[in-house]
């Protein structure tokens, strides 16, 4: 559980990042985004959920 902890903590830390330093450009991203037709934003989030995963599961594998 400490583990799972220390990952959605570091996932937590990356997300906020750019929000931190570029706040000015996260804005003019996210106008893009609320542009973006609903499909290519599933497509995108599939293709980055699968890679996740594999991540995942080569993370596991090896360690």
């Amino acid at each position: 559980m400490s583990f799972f902890l220390c990952v959605v903590g570091m996932v937590m830390i990356l997300e906020g990042l750019p929000y931190f330093a570029f706040p000015e450009k996260i804005k003019i991203f996210i106008l893009k985004i609320a542009q973006t037709p609903d499909q290519s934003l599933r497509t995108i989030g599939l293709i980055l959920m699968l890679s996740g995963l594999c991540l995942v599961y080569f993370g596991k594998k090896i360690g």
